[in-house]
């Protein structure tokens, strides 16, 4: 599937895997809210120490995956088991935003992607902790791909881009 489309995907989904390497080589994954600021900037909060600064202080490449519209279902045509899904997949660099003002436009994202009825409060929040809030940018190094399981009306599997 499409660039545009993948992305779309890291839109919906309410959470995202930021994949990382360790030092040691060992891979290290998590499930982390981000918003996406244009087609290759996504940005998380998290607290000033911590595994994943540790780790993207000394390897910045990451990877983004996402998963969407999850549903076990039985093949219309053959009844086999399967699963519909919509998925996204992602690389780049992951770098600790130092910049104030970058800083509060990226919490602004995420408060508006996450807590919208809320905005009335943001001011206050910022005030009370972006001293103690990390803020991390995350810079796609090539456009995502995506991927799905899709079925149409008619039962016959939607693929190589096909919408419907």
């Amino acid at each position: 599937m499409s660039a545009e489309w993948a992305l779309e995907v890291f839109d919906k989904a309410p959470y995202i895997t930021v994949s990382m390497t360790e030092e040691n080589g060992m891979p290290y994954g998590l499930p982390l809210s981000l918003v996406r600021t244009d087609e290759k900037t996504f940005y998380f909060h998290c607290a000033t120490e911590g595994k994943k600064l540790d780790i993207f202080s000394k390897n910045p490449n990451v990877c983004l995956s996402a998963v969407t519209k999850c549903k076990p279902t039985i093949g219309p045509k053959d009844n086999s088991f399967t699963l519909e899904f919509k998925s996204a997949i992602g690389f780049g660099v992951a770098e600790i935003v130092e910049e104030e003002k970058e800083k509060v436009l990226a919490m602004r994202a995420i408060c508006e992607r996450f807590l919208p009825q809320h905005m009335q409060a943001f001011d206050s929040a910022i005030d009370r902790s972006l001293h103690r809030t990390a803020v991390v940018k995350i810079t796609l190094s090539e456009p995502p791909t995506g991927k799905r399981k899709q079925y149409d009306s008619q039962g016959e599997e939607m693929k190589y881009g096909r919408m419907e």
